[in-house]
């Protein structure tokens, strides 16, 4: 008998697979980086004095572009290696919960912080009546890292995990992460900016506590730029992420394990109350999940439902994966004694029936949970229904919500 024969994909295809599953703007920033060091190494820069980010040149001659210019030149070959193996994975998660738009004013608003606390903190250490030095005066900092430190903080906080591995050695707290991380890099390589990293992680907690949510538009203001001429192209392909969701300051937050308040950001609550822990975390999940040895991992198996329950949940993700083109849906079915949505119903009716089978599950709906989706930044009746598909497991709302973005 002849033995079946499998072949492997070439090293070609799979980097084409990894490539094709980045979003639009972080493969964007990876170009932009790679190619301004080719450009650099075969011109012969290497100076980086006009460019970097020098705090005398800022403050004396008011040379706000290198605000910009210095993260995206990098000195070396292992250095933006690094950067952008590590920005991939953190802002491809970024990204697919932001969207495209608003994450890229995101980096700007991070970039332009953790500028003005390298000012701050350098002007402090040259002036302080007790001990000056200006050595952060005259120190050039270029790369991308201080942003990765940013977007670090953003994703621990988000991701709920109570520990993270450092580079698989050893496992630390996460709320100390990104801070034993900086540690690290300092102790092991030499020429690493200590204010450009320290920095990013102010700037990353500055955000992630609300801080910024005064100087973040509306979901409107980014739908206007999607909507617009110049990015008709670019919001056609399959790697552009949408901003969807109804909170207009696009806030991450955080939430700890004893309550949860309805207030969003400083502004609209009391400072205190968002400080009141370094770093929580999200609450895990109260819907139990069923163990099967047949289906490892997280995902729930397919026979721990009743049939009711699985029908009602295959109809709310169809309605939920199909909330903008309603002729998806076209099998009839009787749920509750509700007549099911059908092809040629509108988008309204669509609506209406998916609020008509969330009724019917009111208890699994939480309005805690309801308030944490949408303080992430996605619309109220997607949230609702993706919690009634996910049985009001958050992570598998979350999951169900990215995809939809």
């Amino acid at each position: 008998m002849r033995p079946n024969i499998v072949s492997e994909a070439g090293l070609q295809t799979r980097m084409g697979q990894w490539w094709e599953g980045i979003p639009v703007l972080t493969s964007a920033v990876v170009v932009v980086c790679g190619v301004i060091y080719l450009v650099c190494l075969l011109v012969g820069y290497d100076s980086f004095a006009e460019v970097c980010f020098w705090p005398s040149a800022v403050i004396s001659r008011f040379q706000v572009y290198r605000i910009f210019t210095s993260i995206l030149f990098h000195g070396s070959l292992l250095h933006v290696l690094f950067n952008m193996l590590a920005l991939v994975p953190l802002g491809s998660e970024l990204e697919r919960i932001m969207g495209s738009v608003r994450l890229l004013y995101i980096i700007v608003l991070l970039a332009i912080s953790s500028a003005l606390f390298h000012l701050l903190i350098a002007l402090l250490v040259a002036h302080n009546p007790f001990h000056p030095s200006p050595y952060f005066m005259d120190e050039c900092a270029i790369g991308f890292s201080g942003i990765l430190f940013s977007m670090i903080v953003i994703e621990t906080s988000l991701s709920g995990a109570q520990t993270r591995s450092v580079f698989g050695l050893f496992n630390v707290p996460a709320k100390w992460y990104a801070l034993i991380l900086l540690v690290v890099f300092q102790l092991v390589m030499s020429n690493v900016s200590l204010l450009g990293h320290l920095c990013g992680i102010l700037s990353g907690f500055a955000y992630t506590y609300g801080l910024f949510n005064v100087l973040i538009p509306g979901t409107s203001f980014f739908s206007a730029i999607e909507s617009s001429a110049y990015l008709s192209t670019c919001v056609r392909r399959p790697k552009f992420i949408m901003c969807t969701g109804g909170n207009g300051a696009g806030y991450l937050p955080t939430h700890s394990n004893q309550t949860v308040t309805s207030r969003n950001g400083v502004l609209s609550g009391n400072i205190w109350e968002n400080l009141s822990s370094w770093m929580p975390q999200r609450e895990s999940s109260a819907q139990p999940v069923t163990d099967d040895s047949r289906f490892p991992g997280r995902g729930r198996t397919l026979t721990s439902q009743t049939s009711t329950g699985n029908h009602d949940s295959t109809l709310q993700a169809r309605l939920l994966s199909g909330s903008n083109s309603p002729e998806r849906i076209s099998a009839p079915a009787a749920i509750g004694g509700e007549r099911s949505l059908t092809g040629s119903q509108s988008a309204v009716d669509t609506t209406a029936g998916a609020t008509r089978l969330l009724g019917q599950q009111g208890s699994i709906l939480s309005d805690e949970k309801v308030q944490k989706l949408v303080a992430m930044g996605f619309e109220k009746t997607q949230v609702e229904v993706a919690l009634a598909a996910a049985e009001g497991d958050l992570n598998v709302a979350v999951e169900i919500l990215s995809q939809q973005g």
